[in-house]
């Protein structure tokens, strides 16, 4: 099981002395809304009365389920951790790029936001990361349509997972800040930086290989 980094330990423990919950069933709470990206939970501890599902705008259901009380207090503890969620670069699917219909062309567009780095909570699980070891943590990641995205801005890197194909190009002095996908014949990849619409081919490709993920 994914490990708490000391700040996420901290967090915890703060939220579960304003919250009136323990440390367990906090830690529990957050694995259960981070798992379910910051919109919904599924959980089961007795402290939130067993089994539960929680959904973000209102929709809570508990084991206990005439005990309202409870039910208000799983909720806001709930949400608060969704919104802490959010604000951490490259947690949640939606954290790091925002999906964005374009009418008319068939594209959609996701955009890169936050700050660089990975979550401060969590301690870094290898084995979750499909791109090579050496590229280290990503600036921000996406998916679109089975394709992904890690955007390594220090290092000039980008990888592109395609099939469980892993292409890393060298993206020059461009400065990513979204990506679009064309749908239907002759699909292709393009991003936005400071010098417009660029074509993903027109990046020099570094390695290519197998999807670590």
């Amino acid at each position: 099981m994914q490990q708490l980094t000391p700040e996420g330990q901290s967090l915890v423990a703060e939220l579960a002395n304003r919250h009136g919950f323990s440390v367990d069933a906090v830690t529990h709470l957050l694995f259960a809304v981070r798992n379910g990206n910051g919109t919904m939970a599924q959980f089961g501890h007795p402290e939130f009365g067993g089994g539960g599902q929680w959904m973000r705008g209102g929709m809570i259901m508990l084991g206990d389920m005439f005990n309202h009380a409870l039910k208000g207090r799983v909720d806001a503890l709930c949400s608060e951790i969704a919104d802490v969620l959010a604000r951490q670069p490259g947690l949640l699917h939606s954290g790091s790029f925002q999906s964005q219909s374009q009418g008319g062309a068939g594209y959609q567009t996701q955009t890169a936001g936050g700050s660089p780095g990975q979550s401060s909570l969590f301690v870094p699980d290898p084995a979750a990361n499909w791109w090579p070891a050496e590229l280290g943590s990503p600036s921000a990641t996406g998916s679109q349509n089975q394709v992904k995205y890690a955007y390594f801005a220090n290092i000039r890197r980008l990888a592109v997972d395609t099939g469980g194909e892993c292409w890393v190009y060298d993206t020059q002095d461009h400065q990513i800040g979204g990506f679009s996908q064309q749908q239907g014949y002759g699909s292709s990849i393009t991003f936005s930086s400071q010098y417009g619409t660029v074509n993903l081919g027109s990046l020099s490709v570094v390695s290519r290989g197998p999807s670590l993920g």
